[in-house]
């Protein structure tokens, strides 16, 4: 498999569609709680996106925004299905990470909700260690925040 990997923002029109299988799929382990979430996720506000491709077909993504003047947060990881495990989202998150250092940036967070049991997984994987759950996620039970020193 050709993996391409491009920087790209919210406008790109492959970012938008594959965040719309995240969002089907989120509006099914969500549940009740989605329409909270959703609001948190709103993809225009992104500058700074990333796009995974096997030969032309668009496969993954993530981005990240300011959270602060040294950290961004990880928001829109998504791997298609039929892609997963075979390194597709780490080649993401790596890329977003260097991103960030040289945007001058030192600290990823991000949040996820617990029933996303694969994403806890990966995060645990890719060394980012559970913290208080931050900002509007801090009353919320299914929510899981992390953060990682790059």
């Amino acid at each position: 498999m050709n993996l391409k990997i491009i920087r790209t923002n919210s406008a790109n029109k492959d970012f938008i569609n594959l965040v719309k299988k995240l969002d089907a799929y989120l509006k099914i382990t969500d549940g009740d709680e989605h329409d909270f979430y959703n609001q948190f996720n709103t993809i225009t506000v992104l500058k700074n996106v990333v796009v995974i491709y096997a030969d032309k077909t668009p496969i993954g993504c993530g981005a990240m925004k300011h959270f602060d003047d040294k950290t961004v947060e990880i928001k829109r990881m998504f791997v298609d299905q039929s892609y997963r495990n075979q390194g597709v989202a780490k080649l993401a998150l790596q890329e977003l990470e260097n991103w960030a250092k040289e945007i001058g940036c030192d600290t990823c967070v991000l949040e996820t909700g617990k029933r996303q049991i694969e994403a806890v997984h990966f995060y645990h994987k890719c060394n980012y260690k559970i913290i208080p759950n931050y900002g509007q996620y801090i009353a919320m039970e299914n929510s899981i925040c992390f953060k990682k020193n790059i």
